[in-house]
């Protein structure tokens, strides 16, 4: 499936990804997921896409976003968009898929073989576009959940469909093992010192 001589881009729809490991019961080793698939190839470039809340204090993905900023991943957010839906719920959406469009596509001319966590049937036009450009492309999901996280079209379109349960000892982590996040500074008691 992989050719060690290709040049690979990581193209990770990071709500999609996190929703689908959490549906499987793990979390995402980012660190482990650079180096497996440092392994497979040439790995040119790995992008996050994410959006985020910006009127909120602490936002729980801000550390995420950062560590990966600094360790590898280009990191592309945009704000989320706030409304109220018609029952008069709250919602709010973000959706990254012509940012990572629009990236996968400029990067046609050097990247031999693509690959995209994200079951999401959108994407299946970029999948053919890219393979008319004699471009590789593998889709990372599952097929595991119940529902299953992937869009059928989008599976049978991709050249390879990874199931995330098959990369788990290789990229996952159990939850209990997620870091400790340190207080912040308002909720330091000072009875702590």
């Amino acid at each position: 499936m992989f050719d060690p001589r290709e040049k690979i881009a990581l193209f990770i729809d990071g709500a999609n990804l996190y929703a689908t490991s959490r549906a499987l019961g793990f979390d995402i080793d980012y660190r482990k997921l650079l180096s497996s698939f440092q392994k497979r190839g040439y790995l040119l470039r790995a992008y996050y896409y994410t959006a985020l809340v910006e009127d909120q204090e602490y936002s729980s993905i801000r550390p995420l976003i950062d560590w990966l900023d600094y360790n590898g991943f280009k990191v592309v957010t945009k704000p989320a968009k706030e409304f109220t839906d018609s029952t008069g719920r709250r919602k709010i959406k973000g959706n990254m898929d012509i940012e990572l469009t629009v990236d996968a596509l400029e990067l046609a001319d050097v990247v031999d073989h693509y690959v995209i966590f994200s079951g999401d049937g959108d994407f299946r036009t970029l999948v053919e576009a890219l393979q008319r450009r004699g471009r590789k492309v593998s889709i990372v999901s599952t097929m595991a959940s119940q529902p299953p996280m992937i869009s059928d079209d989008l599976r049978r379109q991709a050249d390879h469909f990874i199931d995330l349960t098959t990369l788990k000892n290789e990229v996952g982590r159990d939850p209990s093992e997620r870091p400790m996040r340190r207080p912040e500074p308002a909720e330091v008691d000072e009875d702590d010192y």
